[in-house]
């Protein structure tokens, strides 16, 4: 799935960033190597007393910014029971915030089952109107301008024909940010679950989330499990189904454009119609 926001860590990104964190903040932590599977941008670290945890670094954000969107919205999950990591330590170092979180248990969910999937509908459940009178900003649609780095629109313009008339059918759709008071996660792809035994241990990477409509989550999830061939994608399609309309048409284009931009700049180009193929569905 496209990123939204992460810059990739390497090693050597991963040390320096360990040692602005020890000179800003005076806490020392020890890089072990990057993470593996869906932790895009992130590698491990060990606190002093053994403790282990996960170093992200997002460019081109405020700490007070990221503080009352993303972090506010996992504390707000948090406190009921949602299975998110919670943020032991944000720093920001230059125009970057470099964060330190709990690392959660589990391993990468590979397929979505209807057992996961039932699980996944609940969590969902819980992101209903949790930002009800919070004065966060609703998040952007990006489906008239280009967003930070994903959902641009000129690749889609460039490409193919088709690609291009994919992007004018996008640019069509309204509005400009998703309204409503749910907690979003934006990027809630099999990537980033975690399991334990056949039970979902953990949802990771909320660094884009915000206030909105959680049937985005849903539509992120069914472009997730693209190409499973299996009734669990019908089961969800039947779901998307019963969203109402302008919700599912500004979600679905969404994630139209970040995929397919995402499939022109970083897949091989014959993946590209089969994301095109997947947005001409419901657009």
């Amino acid at each position: 799935m496209a990123e939204t926001g992460w810059r990739r860590v390497d090693r050597l990104d991963a040390d320096w960033a360990a040692g602005e964190i020890a000179r800003l903040a005076g806490v020392n932590v020890v890089v072990e190597g990057p993470c593996g599977g869906g932790e895009v941008g992130a590698a491990f670290v060990r606190w002093e007393d053994g403790r282990r945890s996960v170093l992200k670094w997002r460019p081109g954000v405020r700490l007070a910014e990221f503080e009352r969107g993303p972090l506010a919205v996992v504390d707000v999950l948090r406190e009921v029971g949602y299975p998110a990591p919670r943020t032991e330590l944000a720093v920001q170092v230059g125009t970057a915030v470099v964060t330190v979180q709990e690392l959660m248990p589990g391993t990468t969910v590979e397929r979505v089952d209807h057992h996961l999937l039932d699980q996944l509908l609940e969590l969902n459940a819980l992101q209903a109107g949790r930002l009800a009178g919070s004065e966060m900003a609703p998040l952007p649609t990006y489906l008239h301008e280009d967003g930070p780095g994903f959902c641009l629109h000129g690749p889609l313009r460039e490409f193919s024909a088709r690609t291009a008339d994919l992007e004018r059918r996008i640019s069509a759709v309204g509005p400009e940010v998703f309204t409503g008071d749910d907690a979003v996660h934006v990027d809630f792809h099999p990537g980033n679950l975690l399991q334990t035994d056949g039970r979902i241990s953990a949802v990771i990477d909320w660094d884009g989330a915000g206030r909105g409509d959680r049937g985005l989550d849903l539509v992120t999830l069914r472009f997730g499990v693209r190409g499973q061939g299996d009734d669990v994608v019908a089961r969800l399609d039947g779901l998307l189904d019963e969203l109402p309309e302008d919700v599912l048409r500004a979600a679905w284009a969404h994630m139209s454009l970040r995929m397919v931009d995402w499939a022109i700049r970083h897949f091989p180009a014959g993946e590209v119609d089969e994301w095109v193929d997947l947005a001409d569905q419901r657009l």
